[in-house]
């Protein structure tokens, strides 16, 4: 593939992701269980619902799919929402005692916004990724698909780019009839409370 110079920074932000989205939460959740911090918990658990829009772009990536730069893009943005937007569990964790658990989940909560934000601004370029067919073709584009592909190589050797595709694509209606299912009947009874009224 043709060199592009912001290859080592796309390697650094998947990286980064992995570690961000991925390796933290999962150790805070176990913690959080631990320790029995209920509202860091709810919290964490509508994390990974939100965040697991990222996990279908990366099959969506490795089938080459220009949905995938607009998922993408969503789930950077979404992410930060679904960490901040609950008044209720705000308070909670607010009010918690002070700990180790309370410092590191506010720290990675922080910094995990910060990263999603920031990727969805440097993600903005490559929308037009997902609406050319000229485009998707070129390296400028398709550098996104090389992780996503080593993803393959390690996890799914034997399986075809197409079917992991299609089961992204399957996953990914699932989660926008959810996420539609929520904002247009739920959200309006809830409001800003993660706990159902």
């Amino acid at each position: 593939m043709q060199e592009v110079w912001f290859r080592p920074y796309i390697w650094t932000d998947y990286r980064l992701g992995v570690l961000f989205t991925l390796v933290i939460p999962l150790i805070l959740l176990i913690w959080a269980f631990v320790q029995k911090a209920e509202g860091i918990q709810r919290l964490l658990m509508i994390y990974w619902r939100i965040a697991s829009l990222l996990v279908i772009t990366i099959y969506l990536m490795i089938a080459e799919y220009p949905v995938s730069f607009i998922s993408g893009l969503i789930a950077n943005i979404l992410i930060p929402i679904s960490l901040w937007f609950w008044v209720d569990l705000n308070d909670e964790i607010e009010y918690q005692p002070s700990g180790p658990l309370k410092l590191i989940f506010t720290s990675w909560r922080w910094a995990v916004s910060v990263y999603c934000l920031l990727g969805a601004i440097a993600f903005i370029p490559f929308i037009g990724c997902a609406f050319s067919a000229t485009a998707i073709k070129s390296p400028y584009c398709r550098v996104w698909f090389e992780a996503p592909l080593l993803f393959k190589d390690y996890f799914h050797h034997n399986s075809k780019p197409g079917f992991l595709g299609f089961l992204g694509i399957v996953c990914l209606v699932i989660y926008v009839l959810y996420l539609s299912y929520f904002v247009l009947f739920k959200l309006g009874k809830q409001g800003r409370s993660a706990t159902p009224q």
